[in-house]
C-alpha cells in the first residue's frame, strides 16, 4: 500500500528560552494523519530558517544540527522502508514511536537468522564445526521457503513468531519438505536458538517457543553381525575402487570413525599410546572433542596397505577417502556382491563398532563413550541395547550348563 508521507522540522519561537534558544521540534505527517516530537537538540531562534528547515549560516554548531537534521530524515525513511518491506500496516505515531524507541525495535526474522549464520561461518574450525553451518544454513533455508508459502512474504518481523508459527514450521517440514521426524526436531531446534537470540537481546516480549516440546523418537541403529563383517572382508573384489572402499569401511567398523573424521586423518594423528601400542588421537569434526582410540589388528593392517601410496605421501594422509557420495554408493555395491540386504551405509561401521566389536565383547560402555568421542555418555547409550543381546548369549551357556 501506498503512503503519503512528509517531515516537517521547526521551532517554536514562542517558547524560546530568556537566552533565546529554542526546541527544534520533528512534525510526521502520513496519509493526512500528524504525530510529532522533539528532536531533543536547541538552537537560537534567529538562527533557523523556517524555509528550508535547517540552520543558518556556515558556523560548526550550524553545520552540526544540520547534519544531524539529515541523519533523522534518513532514519525515518528506513523504518518506514522495513515496515513495507514486511507489508506491516502503520500510523504516523508507529514511524514516530518506532524512532523513539518506545515498543520493540522492528527486526527482521531471516535477518537476524543471517546475522546468526554469518557468525557461525566465521568461527568454523574454532567453535563450530563445517557441518554445524550447514546445518543452520539449510534451516534458514526451509524457515525461508516456509515464509513464503505461509506468508506470501520474503521475511516477516520476529515479533511475528509465535506458537502457531512453530507448530506450522514443524507440520510444513514433515509434509512439503518430507522431512523425518527427528530431522524437523533438529531443525526447529535450531531455529529455537535464533528465536532465544531475539529474546535475549529484548527484540521481544516473551519466548515463543515456551509451550513447544520437540522429542526426539530412539532410532533402531542397525549395525554388522560379527559374520556379516568376515563376508566383507573376505569378498574378492576385482575393481580398485570398491577393495578401497571396503578397506576403508572395515577400518571404521574397527575405529569408529566417522566419515568426516577418517576422510581427514593424518599420519601425525597416529601416535604410541601409554601401553606402547599405536593409537588414533584426533578431534572430532563434528564436535571438537577428542577421539583415542587403541588400534587393533585389523585397522593396523589396513594402514599398512596404503602407507606407501605417492598421493598420501603428498597430503600426508593415512587413507584414500573418496567423497562420501562415491563412498555410500560403493559400500551399497558391495553390500548387494556380499548377500548382505541390510542397508549399508558409510555411518554404519560406526554404529558397527559401538556394538558388534566394542559393547558385544564386554569394553565398558565409558570406554566406547570416549573412543567415539561423545560428548554425553546418553549417546552411547543408544547403542546399550546390544548389551541385551550379549545378556542373552551369556544366559544361554549358564541356561546350557543348568541342562546337563
Amino acid at each position: 500500500m501506498s503512503h503519503s508521507l512528509s517531515l516537517l522540522f521547526y521551532v517554536k519561537k514562542s517558547k524560546a528560552d530568556e537566552y533565546g534558544m529554542a526546541n527544534i521540534y520533528l512534525r510526521i505527517t502520513l496519509d493526512g494523519r500528524r504525530a510529532e516530537c522533539s528532536i531533543h537538540r536547541k538552537i537560537h531562534s534567529s538562527e533557523w530558517n523556517s524555509k528550508t528547515q535547517l540552520a543558518l549560516g556556515n558556523s560548526m554548531v550550524s553545520q552540526e544540527v544540520n547534519r544531524e537534521l539529515g541523519v533523522i530524515k534518513n532514519k525515518i525513511y528506513l523504518i518506514q522502508h522495513q515496515f513495507q518491506r514486511v507489508e506491516k500496516e502503520y500510523t504516523a505515531i508507529d514511524l514516530r514511536d518506532t524512532y523513539l524507541g518506545k515498543g520493540k525495535t522492528l527486526k527482521l526474522l531471516l535477518d537476524i537468522f543471517q546475522e546468526h549464520n554469518d557468525k557461525v561461518e566465521s568461527l568454523i574450525g574454532k567453535d563450530f564445526a563445517a557441518g554445524t553451518a550447514e546445518r543452520y544454513r539449510t534451516c534458514k533455508k526451509h524457515v525461508t521457503a516456509f515464509i513464503k508459502k505461509k506468508y506470501k512474504k520474503n521475511d516477516i518481523p520476529v515479533q511475528d513468531v509465535d506458537h502457531k508459527f512453530i507448530t506450522g514450521l514443524e507440520y510444513y517440514l514433515k509434509t512439503t519438505r518430507n522431512c523425518a521426524h527427528n530431522s524437523t526436531i533438529k531443525y526447529i531446534t535450531n531455529f529455537k536458538k535464533i528465536i532465544r537470540i531475539a529474546h535475549a537481546n529484548d527484540w521481544i516480549d516473551k519466548d515463543p517457543f515456551v509451550h513447544w516440546k520437540g522429542k526426539l523418537k530412539i532410532v533402531e541403529r542397525e549395525f554388522l553381525t560379527e559374520g556379516e563383517i568376515q563376508k566383507i572382508i573376505e569378498l574378492e573384489l576385482l575393481m580398485e575402487r570398491l577393495d578401497q572402499v571396503r578397506d576403508i569401511f572395515i577400518f571404521c567398523c574397527f575405529t569408529g570413525l566417522a566419515y568426516a573424521d577418517v576422510k581427514k586423518l593424518n599420519k601425525s594423528d597416529i601416535v604410541l599410546g601409554a601401553d606402547g601400542e599405536e593409537w588414533v588421537k584426533t578431534k572430532r569434526s563434528k564436535t571438537d572433542t577428542r577421539s583415542n582410540i587403541p588400534i587393533l589388528p585389523i585397522a593396523k593392517t589396513i594402514i599398512e596397505k596404503y602407507k606407501d601410496n605417492e598421493l598420501l605421501k603428498e597430503k600426508d594422509l593415512v587413507l584414500p577417502v573418496l567423497s562420501n557420495q562415491k563412498m555410500n554408493a560403493y559400500i551399497k555395491e558391495i553390500a548387494t556382491l556380499a548377500g548382505i540386504a541390510k542397508n549399508l551405509t558409510f555411518h554404519l561401521a560406526r554404529h558397527t563398532f559401538a556394538t558388534t566389536v566394542t559393547l558385544t565383547n564386554g569394553v565398558p560402555i565409558e570406554s566406547v563413550s570416549k573412543m567415539l568421542g561423545h560428548t554425553n555418555l546418553r549417546t552411547t547409550q543408544h547403542y546399550a541395547k546390544i548389551l541385551d543381546m550379549k545378556v542373552g548369549k551369556d544366559m544361554a551357556i549358564l541356561r546350557s550348563k543348568y541342562a546337563e
